[in-house]
């Protein structure tokens, strides 16, 4: 990139307009090498990493995602959905399976073509719904299969620079790794999983709002107990958007079927938060924010926003707690990935220990749950806004935040 290699005068530009483009050159080669950076997060599954598999392994354990995306369908094996738009909101049925080895936190991508189950998270089967009715049929099924008491949905959105297979299989390790009782739903919007397409991705985002409404309403009209979302990085401002829309349509959902909204590393610029929170109102259950202040993918997308800070990384927590969210802070946690951007994927495997601590806690001091608490590098705040109720229901909802099934890793 030769931005810097012509350095004398340009016909019909004066001294300021020199200044100015050598300042546009130097953004300019900031923001590719700061892309450049962001693409080295993790290593990335091939395009046959969903290649349909009869074989089964001993020991390893299926699951059913439910999918409703905003991506074309793609006839090639191995790819289900590929990063282009579609016209109309898409459906599908996956079933799945995790390896008896698994390690929490990791996902075990199929090394080459159709992967082995013994040693890979694989597909076994992937069918196509062509309606809403059909996807509603999809839930209402796996709900009935639940007990009373864990007749849940839970919908999650992945992030920018995203393939389907790694939002897919990200649902997979959590649900996995926290055995979570919910019906596992994935809501992927068209992302087409390069660098360089950040604002492609961020305008599919925000023209996925409609479609991810219907989701949610449709998670509702399930017959479901309760309905949690959760987003991830740029997933957060699809998902924030899509609840400002029903919170402002005058068609409500019900409010005692609310859930937990958990907004993992949101990219999403504080003061824009800050007014969506006030259009909000303090909502009888929290959003609840996990930030991490060494956030390096942050950090690069606040450059590239005028340096503008992003909540995930945003350091006042009490700030936060007084617009009425809920707070985990995970900035002492030692990250998996090298940009310490997917620090949400490992608190499934540390619930039992958040919740064993609360209960604990509380229990030596004869209190009610506190409002913080701190344990293995985690620091919640806001807790006791999260739950108004004694510390076995405070507890459960730490178990509640942490087990939930988390978006993909970018």
């Amino acid at each position: 990139m030769r931005i810097f290699e012509r350095v004398g005068p340009v016909s019909g530009v004066g001294l300021p307009g020199l200044v100015g483009m050598r300042r546009a050159g130097v953004r300019l080669a900031a923001t590719a090498l700061c892309l450049t950076l962001l693409a080295g997060c993790s290593d990335r599954p091939g395009p046959e990493a969903l290649t349909p598999t009869a074989a089964k392994a001993p020991g390893a354990r299926e699951h059913v995602i439910l999918v409703a995306s905003t991506r074309e369908r793609d006839p090639r094996p191995g790819v289900i959905f590929n990063g282009e738009r579609s016209t109309a909101l898409n459906f599908a049925k996956v079933d799945l399976s995790v390896p008896p080895a698994h390690k929490p936190g990791e996902i075990e991508w199929p090394k080459k073509g159709t992967g082995d189950p013994a040693t890979d998270m694989v597909v076994h089967e992937a069918i196509y719904r062509d309606t809403q009715q059909d996807f509603l049929r999809d839930m209402k099924s796996e709900l009935a299969r639940r007990p009373a008491g864990q007749k849940k949905v839970f919908i999650f959105v992945h992030g920018y620079n995203t393939q389907f297979s790694e939002a897919l299989y990200r649902l997979a390790q959590m649900a996995d790794d926290s055995d979570a009782p919910a019906v596992p739903v994935l809501f992927t919007w068209a992302s087409r999983a390069t660098t360089e397409a950040y604002v492609y991705d961020n305008n599919s985002a925000t023209a996925a709002r409609d479609n991810l409404e219907d989701t949610i309403r449709l998670a509702f009209g399930s017959g479901a107990d309760e309905v949690s979302i959760m987003a991830h990085s740029m997933g957060n401002w699809v998902t924030v958007e899509a609840l400002r829309q029903i919170r402002i349509s005058g068609k409500p959902v019900p409010a005692n079927k609310i859930g937990n909204i958990i907004l993992a590393a949101p990219d999403i610029d504080v003061d824009v938060f800050k007014t969506q929170l006030k259009r909000f109102g303090k909502p009888a259950k929290p959003f609840v924010v996990i930030v991490s202040r060494d956030d390096k993918a942050l950090g690069i997308s606040e450059f590239l926003a005028g340096k503008k800070q992003r909540l995930g990384e945003y350091s006042n927590d009490a700030e936060l707690v007084d617009l009425g969210a809920v707070v985990v802070d995970m900035t002492d946690v030692k990250a998996l990935d090298s940009f310490n951007h997917g620090k949400f994927a490992q608190l499934a495997e540390m619930a039992p220990q958040l919740r064993g601590s609360l209960l604990t806690g509380a229990a030596s001091a004869g209190k009610p749950a506190p409002s913080t608490m701190s344990m293995e590098g985690v620091r919640i705040s806001g807790l006791d806004r999260l739950r108004q109720q004694p510390t076995q229901q405070a507890a459960v909802a730490v178990d509640e935040v942490a087990a939930a099934p988390a978006p993909a890793a970018q």
